[in-house]
């Protein structure tokens, strides 16, 4: 083993490719999705001690989106007892994995890095594209750009963890730290909306030497596949993640029940509803007289997020950057706008942007470049983002666009923006998930009350942004709204958070807040063991105030 300091190479955010006509990334993502597309469906298997796993019983699909009568992967439904072999599998490698150096853990997600980059950039743009129904741009910030952030910075934020020691030492003493894996394995529930946030939910855990139990999305299966294998080519042990393919339903909780129940079950890293996370804390805590360890819960969940334009605001940047943060990727990020609230004294002139920009929006096939928006993830979600608008109209919300849906090829939802007279109306307090922006006109000279008014209408507190020329009026929504976002944007859109750049992350109804893209999610998955060192020990056990004087 060597002795030396390895100093990790220089870490930067990867560029954006941005796929103009006849470019050469838009050729070879183009040519990309025509073969994926004509060859679909894949078979996804389980991959579980280090092979793939054949699995009998019916498969399920992941259907493509814009096109749901195919599929563009099968995969098989994890059993419980896949999972315990899971589980066997994972601890057996625990102890190799975790004594392996830090740089030769770090080069594998650096080498998978670059192997997105490069190699394979393509076709997981393309899985993103086709499976989750992202747009070429949006499929290029997630599972291109913001995935090698994750495993680039990721390694260097672990070297900089790895580096916290303490800054004192008594004569003749030597105090150190160091931070090992949890002791058990980590259950990793990832969501269909980022690619990236997929892997990065089993790169955290995995970069600091834990092994880990990966349960993809449904509707993100083939993408994370795809993910598995590009870690598998640079180098990861196969052991050290176990891949558990299963449908929504009773299925997975029949085998979520499974994992979390172990007594070796040591942390979760969740995205996903709130719902979902609030009912897996509550079993995790029926299960605590098994567990070895306190397990560690971290989680990133959903989002009611707001905008708030002050009468002093430039009222084009605002329209635009509330279109960019409620319709990008149809309204499907956690971050997504909801919220809009507006100082009367600008409406015409917002309203008039408004609509005159969203009606240039086309809504279509991610393969189509010229499309803004795609479809949403499924028939459950068409169903239920068109029932809240019909709600939101029954209760007397006005459209002001939008307010339809066409699910006969696609999960098609128009860009809908709904007004309500109701600051605590259903649109304003319950997460859609969908491309619907409610907005609510309030007196130019109740800017404070407003801000009051935000900060407690939901239970959420993922993402707020706040537009204003006058610095008081930020400073003021600063103040006021502290606690009602962990990610606050000023004269920007409420998503977009770059690693590295704006850790990511909300507090109440939102999650732990343990911010990903930065050093403080790593400190979750490892435990901290302090080390005292005496070179010269005492020769007499009295100290010198029990001397006799």
């Amino acid at each position: 083993m060597s002795n030396a300091l390895f100093k990790l190479p220089r870490v930067v955010n990867e560029p954006n490719l941005h796929y103009k006509p006849a470019s050469p990334e838009r050729l070879a993502l183009q040519k990309e999705l025509a073969t994926m597309e004509a060859a679909a469906p894949f078979q996804v298997p389980a991959f579980v001690g280090g092979k793939e796993v054949k699995i009998e019983g019916a498969l399920s699909s992941q259907p493509m989106p814009h096109n749901h009568a195919k599929a563009l992967a099968k995969f098989p439904t994890t059993t419980p007892d896949l999972a315990q072999q899971a589980i066997d599998a994972a601890l057996k490698a625990k102890p190799a994995w975790e004594a392996m150096p830090f740089n030769d853990r770090a080069a594998i997600f650096l080498k998978a890095a670059d192997l997105i980059s490069g190699k394979y950039r393509a076709r997981i743009c393309a899985a993103t594209m086709l499976g989750q129904g992202k747009n070429a741009w949006q499929a290029e910030i997630d599972a291109a750009a913001e995935l090698c952030d994750f495993f680039r910075f990721g390694a260097q934020q672990v070297q900089d963890l790895y580096a916290q020691q303490p800054p004192e030492n008594a004569p003749g003493v030597w105090n150190r730290v160091e931070y090992r894996a949890l002791e058990g394995f980590v259950f990793a529930v990832t969501p269909f909306n980022f690619t990236a946030i997929g892997a990065n939910l089993v790169g955290v855990p995995a970069l600091v030497g834990n092994v880990c139990l990966w349960k993809p999305s449904p509707g993100a299966t083939y993408a994370s596949w795809v993910i598995l294998q590009i870690l598998l080519e640079a180098g990861l042990p196969p052991n050290v993640i176990q891949f558990l393919p299963c449908p929504n339903g009773q299925e997975t909780i029949d085998l979520t029940a499974k994992v979390i129940s172990h007594k070796y079950f040591a942390g979760l890293h969740f995205t996903g509803s709130t719902h979902v996370f609030k009912s897996l804390w509550k079993s995790i805590a029926l299960n605590m007289d098994n567990y070895l360890s306190y397990p560690r819960l971290v989680g990133e969940t959903g989002g009611k997020n707001w905008q708030l334009v002050h009468s002093s605001a430039d009222v084009r940047a605002a329209a635009i950057q509330a279109i960019r943060g409620a319709f990008e990727y149809q309204g499907q990020k956690c971050s997504a706008l909801a919220r809009l609230y507006v100082p009367k004294g600008l409406w015409t002139e917002f309203e008039k942007i408004l609509k005159e920009e969203i009606a240039k929006i086309t809504v279509g096939a991610p393969d189509v470049f010229e499309n803004f928006m795609g479809p949403v993830i499924s028939k459950f979600s068409f169903d239920k983002i068109l029932g809240y608008i019909e709600k939101a109209k029954a209760a007397g919300a006005e459209v002001i666009a939008g307010g339809t849906g066409d699910d006969s090829k696609g999960f098609y939802v128009q860009p809908t923006v709904l007004l309500t007279k109701d600051p605590k109306s259903i649109t304003m307090v319950e997460e859609i998930f969908g491309p619907v922006l409610t907005v609510y006109l309030y007196d130019d000279d109740k800017y404070e009350e407003t801000c009051a008014l935000i900060d407690g209408t939901t239970t959420y507190a993922l993402t707020g942004c706040v537009f204003a020329k006058d610095r008081q009026a930020i400073v003021t929504a600063n103040t006021l709204l502290k606690n009602a976002s962990g990610m606050f944007y000023i004269n920007d859109k409420s998503t977009g958070a770059v690693v590295g750049q704006q850790p990511f992350g909300g507090a109440r109804g939102s999650g732990t807040n343990d911010k990903a893209g930065s050093m403080s999610i790593f400190y979750r998955f490892v435990q901290a063991r302090s080390i005292k060192e005496t070179f010269v020990p005492p020769t007499e056990f009295a100290y010198p105030s029990n001397l006799k004087d």
